[in-house]
């Protein structure tokens, strides 16, 4: 696929992905996401890639749906592109973007500026967030007459918390960087200067470790965040323990270990 919306290189054993419409603060629209769902892939089939980072091109990191392209021309009664009416939060309906990104290699939002509406809850599914210090956040949907979307009224609240979800989606309000950071839903602060820089050391740190432990791990945190029975926790983990102890990459990492050397 040939990209209009995004870039997407690599660096080292990271992918970047950058939203590339920087003259709209790279808002969102139906074939940003094919694209980004694209380039996911390509990274996900890369053996050379152990992690992927996605940032935004310019002062924004995602200014929320492009209104025109999106729920304007929804308004006058066309679909915006690839069937969003049958898709999941009005994704294409081929991208079911919550469970791409949970099954997916590592993944870091580099978030560089505003991100806000899809900006924000398109990143509530990534493994960590990192942020610039000039980075602003808001769940803007009641501002607009709408529900969130992508599992954000969970995602969110295992974030920060019932009542810190309830304030960012009831008020719509903006939250700078340092207020996100305060309640949980930045993992880590960056100048603007060593936002990527972080975020790609991060992601360098977490792609050196083994590939199929890294996609068992986030399966585990995936399936039981939520889960209110120990046992079926215990039975999960015990499960992929088991095939773990037959892995060429445990086998290898023991005998490392007692030959002392990496």
């Amino acid at each position: 696929m040939a990209y209009e919306t995004i870039r997407y290189e690599t660096r080292g054993d990271v992918a970047l992905l950058t939203l590339d419409r920087p003259e709209r603060l790279n808002a969102w629209t139906p074939q940003m996401a094919s694209e980004q769902a694209d380039a996911i892939g390509r990274a996900n089939r890369d053996d050379s890639v152990g992690a992927i980072v996605m940032t935004g091109a310019g002062r924004g990191f995602c200014a929320g749906a492009d209104m025109e392209q999106t729920f304007q021309t929804r308004l006058d009664g066309r679909d915006p592109g690839a069937d969003t009416a049958g898709g999941s939060g009005g994704m294409p309906h081929d991208v079911d973007w919550v469970g791409m990104l949970r099954e997916s290699k590592p993944l870091i939002a580099a978030v560089n500026g505003a991100a806000v509406g899809i900006g924000m809850t398109m990143i509530l599914s990534c493994d960590m967030i990192v942020a610039s210090e000039r980075a602003r956040f808001g769940m803007l949907f009641i501002k607009v007459g709408l529900v969130p979307e992508l599992a954000s009224t969970q995602l969110l609240v295992q974030r920060v918390g019932l009542g810190r979800a309830s304030e960012m989606c009831l008020t719509g309000r903006l939250y700078d960087a340092a207020e996100a950071s305060a309640m949980g839903l930045v993992d880590r602060l960056a100048t603007p200067g060593d936002l990527l820089d972080t975020a790609l050391t991060l992601a360098g740190e977490i792609a050196a470790n083994p590939a199929p432990q890294l996609r068992m791990i986030k399966r585990l945190l995936t399936e039981n965040g939520c889960e209110v029975d120990l046992a079926a926790v215990q039975e999960r983990e015990s499960e992929l323990i088991r095939e773990c102890w037959r892995s060429p990459e445990h086998r290898q990492a023991v005998a490392a270990f007692l030959q002392r050397r990496e």
